[in-house]
């Protein structure tokens, strides 16, 4: 009897987690390696997307070889938001993530009832799952940044040998990408790895930025770091292919906002929230390019199809290459607190027509942040602005004491978002039918910015920011004490 029973519950913890028998038979799993490679603060200037100054030979052979996105959108273009929203297939307003670096002090955030990290998923169905920065450089996980409580247990290690013999694996590859810049040595650094450097004065900047020479350096140095970047896809398929991986792995490849600038992270235009996507695998279309809109949160349903596995019914994502997939008619962002600074901003964007709507019209554009205030090319735009050496496009659109309450924009007439035509009589039905597609799907999605972070929470988050009582005064604690401040005292005057 006892026998009887003890194979009836392994047969019942097999049946539980299929994964298991695969990890015990020598047979290997048939189901495809899904590796993600994600990467920071970079948009889409890859030459097989159109940047016309670099080669980037690694991305552009991941595009002959799979389907192009052309038209990718992050729901948050700043990074935790962001990988909140990815991870879980959710926007990050619908599950309370919406805040950058939230729930990080006292006071904690808790995902709905029935949301769960795609690697839990996975891991549940047998796969070995992984999270690391490359190249590896110690035994740590790779970069997660979620906004919410999560058990390190969903992930088994940071490198996919570790998994048992024909284990599937799940393996997130985090490059830093355009913060590669930021490293003071990053021009001799890549001199040395690249041969080369990107030439400033060759640089093409967006119109609303001056052709200052501490501008043109940053974004030689940033097109230097999606070179590097490109080097580093490179690397990863290359091992792949030598441990004889690759036939049998599907490739996401995609960054996890636009370029860290004035006008780029944490804002709604395309330079913060267009990124690359390229999917390359077995079954996966080859040479392909796809210009229908989709979402980064996409990636999560996508992936447990390729693997097999179900798409649970309340998750938001949608799996890009159903037989029965319907393109989205519009993309959706948003924008919330990012670090002290307070904004609560959110966007649709169809094919043709951006809408934006700010909340928060008496702020600035520019509000001061202590982590972009930080960065030389911001620190130059505030000089210029003080010094009245911008021209009048660049004084509007970032130095005007406050925002319009609501922006639209033609993107086929002006990519660049430098008209606002929200008080055209002339696009007064396309204004009429965008608000209204923003305000059912902020309706729809129980977009949980529309009710203001509680100062308990923000109070918390911020205690963690300053790093406690007994953390060392410096003038960087005393900047983001007098931000917070500021916050507090505009929000009293209803700003």
């Amino acid at each position: 009897m006892k026998s009887i029973l003890s194979a009836m519950m392994c047969l019942t913890v097999l049946f539980l987690n299929p994964g298991w028998l695969h990890a015990a038979d020598a047979e290997p799993d048939p189901r495809p390696n899904i590796v993600w490679i994600i990467v920071d603060d970079m948009s889409a200037n890859f030459s097989s997307f159109g940047e016309k100054l670099i080669e980037t030979p690694h991305v552009d052979r991941l595009v002959s070889q799979g389907t192009k996105f052309e038209r990718c959108f992050v729901t948050a273009p700043v990074c935790s938001p962001c990988r909140s929203a990815l991870i879980t297939g959710m926007y990050q307003t619908s599950i309370g993530a919406h805040h950058h670096r939230s729930g990080r002090g006292t006071e904690k955030i808790l995902l709905p009832a029935g949301v769960e990290p795609a690697p839990l998923i996975f891991q549940r169905a047998g796969y070995f799952t992984t999270i690391s920065s490359w190249p590896q450089k110690d035994q740590g996980l790779g970069k997660t940044d979620y906004n919410f409580e999560w058990d390190r247990g969903i992930y088994n290690g940071n490198d996919w040998s570790g998994r048992a013999k024909g284990q599937p694996f799940f393996a997130q590859i985090q490059l830093q990408g355009g913060k590669l810049r930021h490293n003071q040595r990053w021009n001799e650094i890549a001199q040395q790895e690249l041969g080369s450097l990107t030439s400033p004065q060759a640089v093409k900047l967006p119109p609303y930025y001056p052709r200052d020479q501490v501008l043109l350096d940053d974004w030689a140095q940033y097109l230097d770091a999606c070179r590097h970047t490109d080097k580093q896809v490179g690397q990863v398929i290359e091992r792949l292919t030598r441990e004889g991986l690759l036939d049998n792995t599907i490739i996401f490849f995609m960054t996890d906002h636009g370029i860290s600038h004035a006008r780029g992270k944490q804002f709604l235009y395309d330079e913060g929230i267009h990124v690359p996507l390229v999917i390359r695998g077995p079954g996966i279309e080859k040479g392909k390019v796809r210009e229908d809109l989709v979402e980064h949160i996409d990636l999560v349903a996508t992936s447990l199809a390729l693997a097999g596995l179900a798409i649970p019914a309340t998750m938001q994502s949608k799996d890009l290459l159903a037989k029965n997939y319907a393109p989205r008619q519009a993309v959706f962002s948003a924008r919330d607190r990012c670090d002290e600074t307070v904004d609560h901003i959110r966007a649709v964007r169809t094919e043709r027509f951006k809408y934006i709507r700010n909340f928060l019209p008496q702020r600035p554009h520019l509000q001061p942040n202590r982590y972009k205030d930080n960065k030389p090319i911001v620190q130059k735009l505030r000089e210029l602005h003080e010094n009245q050496q911008l021209d009048a496009l660049t004084e509007l659109l970032l130095f005007a004491p406050t925002r319009p309450a609501e922006e639209l924009y033609d993107l086929a007439a002006d990519p660049h978002e430098l008209r606002n035509l929200a008080d055209d009589p002339a696009y007064a039905q396309t204004l009429t039918d965008l608000r209204l597609r923003l305000e059912l799907w902020m309706t729809g999605t129980n977009d949980l910015g529309r009710t203001p972070e509680t100062e308990a929470m923000y109070d918390s988050d911020m205690a963690s920011y300053l790093g406690g009582e007994g953390a060392r005064e410096t003038p960087q604690r005393q900047l983001l004490r007098k931000n917070i401040e500021l916050m507090k005292a505009w929000r009293q005057e209803g700003k």
